[in-house]
C-alpha cells in the first residue's frame, strides 16, 4: 500500500491548473471529464493525481483478483520444467488473493489455488510465511526500524505504485472514462508512453471515487484492445480487519522454520541475493518506460550460463536448456544471442552472458547491448 505515500515523482504532475499543462517540457496532463455512468464531477488527471498523494488508508481488505496474458505459452510449459507451477504462475493464468491491510506494521496476503494456500503475514515486527501444500511456516522478527513488507505487487495500489515511478516528462497522463468496480463508483486515470520503442500502450488505474484508492490497475500492450495484465479488487471493505486476522497460530504438525533478523529473504523464504555478493551486477540504460535492465551473469553460478545460451551447470541444467534452446537465435554488430518476446518485454541473452530486458522493443535492447 505503499503509493498511498508521499511520492516526490508527483512533482512533474500535481502543481497545474484546470486546462492543459504541460510539465517539464513534454508531459501533457489531459483534463478530460469522467464518463457519464456512474455520475461523477469531473477531475483533472493533476486533481486525482493529488486525490492519491494525499488519501489516507487505515484499514481494508478484500478479494482481488490477477490475469496475465503476456502471448507466452510455450515459454511458460517449459518454465515449469525449471522451477516447478510455482514459476510458471509467475507469467500466465488467472489468480485469487484474499488481502487485509491495517496500517505499515499489520498487513496479509493469502494466495489461494487449485493446490493450497500460500499466506504472507506481518504482525508488528513478526513476519510468517506459510504453505498449506508443504505444511510449512517460517517466522523471523523484524529489526526495530523494519519496514513494509517487500512483496510482488499483491494488489492495484502496489502494481499502480511502481507504476507511477516510471512517469516523467514522456509520459500523457490523461483522464478516462468514469466506471463501476467491486461495485463502487471509481475514476480513471490514464498514463500513455510517447516513446514509440515501448511496448507499453496505455497503463490504466481506476480510483475509488470516494477513498481515492487504486482498485484496478491494467496494462494493454501495443495494439492490443484487451489487457496483457490485470489486477483488480472484486469485492472490498474499507473497515479495519480485526487483530486477529494478522495472527498466525501454526496448524498441528506444521514444520516451523525460525530465521535470523537479518536474514534476506522473500516472502517464499528465498534467499534475495546482493549486488555484486552472490547475485549478478545489474545496472540500467535509459529512463522511464523504456529503461533496460542490464545483468552481467556469475557463469560460475548455480544454472546460469557458461558461455553460451543453454550450456547450464546445476540440477535444473537438462530443463535450463530447453528453455534456452528454445528461444530465437538473433545476431548483429552487438554480438550474438537469443531472445524472448512478449506482448509487453523482451529479454536478450547474449552469449558473453549478459541478460539484457526492459518493456521495450527487441531493438532497443540491441542499441543497449553495444555498450
Amino acid at each position: 500500500m505503499s503509493v498511498l505515500k508521499n511520492r516526490a515523482v508527483l512533482r512533474w504532475l500535481v502543481p497545474v491548473t484546470a486546462g492543459v499543462a504541460v510539465i517539464g517540457g513534454g508531459a501533457a496532463v489531459g483534463t478530460f471529464a469522467a464518463g457519464a455512468d456512474p455520475a461523477l464531477p469531473p477531475r483533472t488527471a493533476a486533481q486525482l493525481l493529488e486525490d492519491l498523494r494525499t488519501s489516507r488508508l487505515d484499514g481494508l481488505s478484500g478479494t482481488v483478483v490477477q490475469r496475465a496474458d503476456l502471448g507466452l505459452p510455450r515459454i511458460a510449459e517449459l518454465a515449469g520444467q525449471v522451477g516447478g507451477n510455482e514459476l510458471a504462475s509467475l507469467i500466465s493464468g488467472t489468480h485469487t488473493l484474499r488481502v487485509w491491510y491495517a496500517g505499515p506494521d499489520r498487513q496479509r496476503v493469502a494466495l489461494v489455488d487449485t493446490l493450497g494456500e500460500r499466506d504472507v503475514l506481518r504482525n508488528g515486527r513478526d513476519v510468517w510465511t506459510w504453505s498449506s501444500r508443504d505444511n510449512a511456516a517460517s517466522h523471523r522478527t523484524l529489526p526495530a526500524e523494519g519496514k513494509d513488507l517487500d512483496t510482488a505487487p499483491a494488489t492495484p495500489a502496489d502494481a499502480a505504485d511502481r507504476a507511477l515511478e516510471a512517469i516523467d516528462p514522456s509520459t500523457a497522463v490523461t483522464v478516462g472514462r468514469s466506471a463501476t468496480v467491486a461495485g463502487r463508483s471509481v475514476y480513471e486515470l490514464v498514463l500513455t508512453p510517447r516513446d514509440r520503442d515501448s511496448l507499453v500502450h496505455q497503463v490504466r488505474i481506476a480510483l475509488d471515487a470516494k477513498e481515492h484508492v487504486p482498485l484496478r490497475f491494467e496494462v494493454l500492450a501495443d495494439g492490443a484492445d484487451e489487457p496483457a495484465f490485470e489486477v483488480a479488487f472484486t469485492q472490498v471493505d474499507f473497515r479495519t480487519p480485526d487483530a486477529d486476522q494478522f495472527r498466525f497460530n501454526p496448524p498441528p504438525g506444521v514444520r516451523v522454520t525460525e530465521e535470523s533478523a537479518g536474514d534476506d529473504r522473500g516472502p517464499a523464504g528465498k534467499h534475495l541475493p546482493e549486488r555484486g555478493k552472490d547475485g549478478p551486477d545489474v545496472r540500467t540504460v535509459g529512463t522511464g518506460w523504456t529503461t533496460v535492465l542490464v545483468a552481467k551473469l556469475d557463469a560460475a553460478g548455480p544454472g546460469a550460463p557458461a558461455g553460451k545460451p543453454g550450456e547450464a551447470t546445476g540440477p535444473d541444467a537438462e530443463a535450463m536448456a530447453k528453455v534456452l534452446g528454445g528461444l530465437e537465435r538473433v545476431s548483429g554488430d552487438w554480438g550474438s544471442g537469443r531472445l524472448l518476446t512478449g506482448k509487453l518485454f523482451s529479454v536478450l541473452l547474449t552469449d558473453d552472458g549478459r541478460v539484457l530486458a526492459g518493456l521495450v522493443r527487441p531493438e532497443r535492447l540491441y542499441e543497449a547491448a553495444k555498450g
